[in-house]
């Protein structure tokens, strides 16, 4: 055995791989910093001839002295490649030194994996992934390229250098530097995680150092709409055509869940008859690729059918005039001031009201509301999902009569 530093080098009999002659390989094992790998050192002896505690083949022989030697050779060499890294003065993990004395060629960087990662995300683009996804993954490369620059003055950095304390860095560098929120930061570190658990998959690595760092998502505050909320923008007298309809698109999603995504490219292949015979809304989410049935409650079909002579519509083969996301957001917030409601009225609160306002707080249940919404996890529709303040007093107004 031989110490230097953090390095520990040890020889052992593997007599699990005995050959047909009785005679056992020997492996030499290289410990560095709580990370290990095994090698053959190619020589094979018989049980008896080998010494546990010197880790040396017993004799005299000829043949002894020059297996000794060669295990003797191997040590040095473990230790001298572990010396040149060390000289360089950048972090490396037992990979690496197992890679230079099998002499494979240097570890892949982390953008290098990243870039493959986004390369098989824009050839599955409208199959397993959307546009928005692909466009996050590509924010996260630029985020970490400026880290990098910034942190190491490179441009990528190899896979073994990614450790807890980096981790933490990029953590503080995503907060404190870019000033991003805790939810936000999570998604760049998810992306790096994915990163590093492809590196493992493909052996590039011995561990991903995200399991002992830990990132934690914050409760957010998700504004949705009262019933008397609703039922103001609904009623309200509108004088310009333009918040007309960007009011009956915020409607229809308050009645059908429906997101931003689906909205847009709705049209008249997704109303189908249902078991039920009425009309039913039936699409593939973008997001998730999870099919949503939702029965088309009569507020939405009224929407339907003033919109569907609507030259626009018909030109564009859609149901509904849909703006752009940023429009129709922009368009919400004055409609919200019409209506005196003191909400960041967005498309997603829509999604929000249906899940609570039009359907829980009426009885629907969880896991039905959840496949309405096209989740894949029930956990998902929780965090959408809250009991309203008025299921909780007709609750507790039917205990109160069945005490009484």
């Amino acid at each position: 055995m031989s110490l230097i530093m953090r390095v520990t080098v040890n020889f052992s009999l593997k007599k699990t791989k005995s050959r047909s002659d009785g005679k056992c390989p020997v492996y030499v094992r290289c410990t560095l910093k709580n990370q290990r790998f095994e090698l053959s050192t190619g020589i094979f002896v018989l049980p008896e001839s080998w010494s546990e505690k010197k880790q040396q083949i017993n004799g005299r022989t000829e043949e002894t002295k020059i297996l000794n030697n060669r295990l003797d050779k191997i040590c040095t060499r473990v230790l001298d490649v572990y010396n040149l890294l060390e000289s360089k003065g950048e972090s490396f993990s037992a990979l690496k030194v197992k890679n230079k004395l099998l002499e494979v060629r240097d570890e892949k960087g982390v953008l290098e994996i990243l870039d493959s990662i986004i390369k098989g995300i824009e050839a599955r683009v409208g199959n397993d992934y959307s546009e928005g996804t692909l466009k996050h993954y590509k924010t996260t490369r630029e985020r970490l390229s400026e880290f990098f620059r910034i942190k190491f003055r490179r441009n990528d950095i190899g896979l073994a250098m990614v450790d807890y304390s980096l981790l933490s860095s990029f953590d503080l560098y995503l907060k404190a530097e870019l000033l991003l929120k805790p939810n936000t930061a999570l998604t760049y570190h998810k992306h790096l995680k994915k990163v590093l658990n492809t590196a493992l998959a493909m052996n590039l690595i011995s561990n991903n150092p995200y399991s002992s760092f830990k990132v934690s998502r914050n409760e957010t505050h998700r504004d949705y709409l009262t019933r008397q909320e609703l039922e103001a923008i609904k009623t309200k007298e509108l004088s310009t055509l333009r918040m007309d309809i960007i009011r009956d698109v915020f409607i229809f999603a308050c009645y059908t869940g429906l997101a931003y995504a689906e909205l847009r490219k709705l049209n008249k292949m997704h109303i189908q008859i249902g078991d039920d015979g009425g009309k039913w809304v039936i699409i593939d989410r973008d997001k998730t690729d999870i099919r949503c049935r939702i029965p088309l409650l009569p507020q939405a079909k009224i929407i339907l059918e003033k919109y569907e002579n609507l030259p626009y519509c018909k030109s564009h083969e859609k149901l509904l005039p849909v703006n752009s996301n940023q429009k129709m957001n922009e368009y919400l917030k004055e409609l919200a001031g019409i209506c005196g409601i003191n909400k960041n009225l967005s498309m997603h609160v829509a999604r929000h009201t249906f899940a609570t306002s039009v359907t829980l707080s009426n009885g629907v249940p969880i896991e039905t509301v959840s496949k309405m919404l096209g989740h894949t996890s029930l956990k998902t529709t929780q965090i959408y999902a809250r009991i309203v303040d008025s299921k909780i007093s007709e609750d507790m107004n039917r205990l109160n009569s069945k005490l009484a």
